[in-house]
């Protein structure tokens, strides 16, 4: 059967999972809400903002559209997969309910704590001077969150009591994170590496992807403030045949026993976020869907159709699938706007792109087409991804190709899968 997909979303990620689905042989069409400037060379963008749930779902009945694959984590927590499916279109991702996990970080520690699932110690506050006297409590370094979403920048690592005591403040005195901040959790300092895994789940089965990890601070040597993710690589050089045993029994099968224990069964991708600590590995967070920039790394080493995978997980028969990755690595190296992730400027005229190899593949995060010229439009401009044989070839190749793109004010890492 041909199908016409909506993908909703407009970042990297989306860019990935556009070019993925658009290599399986029964894609008729793919539409993105809102899509970017990238992502409108392979899909129809949609003047639909991907928190409308309202219009997403008036256009998927409108213009018979076969399956919404919801990818960005607002929509997710605002319920539109329950929203279609209640409409009788057919979606890939988690229910409300489950997208809860990476939604409330409150609702994910609780979880954790319930089923023995192993992560930092933690308490969650809703009133900011007892927030402040159990830092005081505590010491330094410690972990403060905001409860709530907050486009992957509401988690800071502090120092010291200081740094802790001006994070809470900003969070549930100046609401730097709006509502997010009303709840914040801390949690202790976990010494180690970090990886990500990312896995495919029906709410039975669970298949892992690749693992990656990617560099969320600004600057090289990780130093700077924490961003949505500077670059990514897959697979991660420090995460081995037993550490994914240990995780499988410990962190992965648990979690999904969780959710269905707790009557919130989690269709679609979960995203692990783990670090690798003197006492096994533990978890840092959890998402409810691809990761960005992870995708960009990952995505472009699968060897099975997307689509077959995503409609195994929406109908329950993940177990039938026999998921095939590429051997070898891929880099993504993320270009971003100057500035970023403070304040600054959109509109900037992007050049280079011509002179990149074939080989290398270059993801759209925030980019507009205005007549007929590419203008950066966002914090993360680009995804620059290469796949070789070896990871340090993978890296060399896609910083030779960052370096042929240029626009004024970038600004990228140089260091990606090299730290």
């Amino acid at each position: 059967m041909h199908m016409n997909i909506l993908v909703v979303g407009g970042g990297g990620r989306e860019h990935a999972i556009c070019l993925a689905l658009k290599a399986s042989p029964r894609v008729t069409r793919i539409y993105c809400a809102p899509g970017n400037g990238g992502i409108s060379q392979l899909a129809e963008c949609l003047p639909i903002m991907a928190t409308d749930v309202e219009g997403v779902t008036r256009f998927a009945l409108d213009n018979a559209i076969d399956y919404v694959v919801v990818a960005s984590d607002d929509p997710l927590a605002l319920g539109m997969v329950d929203v279609l499916e209640d409409a009788g279109i057919r979606a890939f991702g988690p229910h409300q309910n489950a997208a809860e996990l990476e939604s409330s970080k409150v609702f994910a520690k609780r979880l954790m704590k319930k089923y023995n699932i192993p992560t930092a110690r933690f308490e969650s506050f809703a009133i900011m001077a007892d927030a402040l006297r159990y830092i005081e409590e505590q010491g330094a370094p410690i972990v403060i969150k905001t409860d709530g979403l907050a486009l992957g920048k509401g988690a800071i690592v502090a120092e010291t009591i200081e740094e802790a005591r001006a994070a809470v403040l900003s969070m549930m005195e100046d609401m730097k994170f709006g509502d997010s901040g009303a709840r914040v959790v801390i949690e202790e300092y976990m010494h180690g590496r970090e990886v990500t895994v990312l896995a495919f789940t029906d709410g039975e089965a669970l298949i892992p992807m690749l693992s990656s990890h990617d560099h969320k601070r600004a600057l090289d040597g990780d130093r700077g403030l924490n961003t949505g993710g500077m670059g990514a690589v897959c697979p991660s050089p420090r995460y081995t045949p037993e550490l994914e045993k240990i995780c499988m029994e410990t962190i992965f099968r648990p979690t999904i026993e969780a959710m269905k224990a707790e009557g919130r069964p989690f269709r679609g991708v979960i995203y692990f976020e783990l670090m690798l600590t003197d006492t096994g590995p533990r978890v840092i967070e959890y998402n409810a869907r691809f990761g960005d920039p992870e995708a960009q790394a990952v995505l472009p080493m699968l060897e099975t159709d997307l689509l077959d995978i995503m409609e195994a997980v929406t109908d329950s028969r993940l177990r039938e699938l026999d998921i095939r990755w590429r051997s070898g690595a891929a880099c993504c190296v993320v270009m971003a706007s100057g500035g970023y992730p403070g304040d600054y400027e959109r509109g900037k005229k992007i050049t280079g792109l011509d002179s990149v190899p074939k080989d290398i593949i270059v993801y759209h995060a925030g980019t507009k087409l205005k007549d007929g010229e590419l203008l950066t439009n966002g914090g993360r401009v680009l995804g620059v991804t290469a796949t070789a044989d070896t990871l340090e070839t993978a890296i060399d190749k896609a910083y030779a190709a960052v370096s042929k793109i240029a626009w004024d004010g970038v600004h990228y890492r140089t260091d990606i899968g090299r730290i």
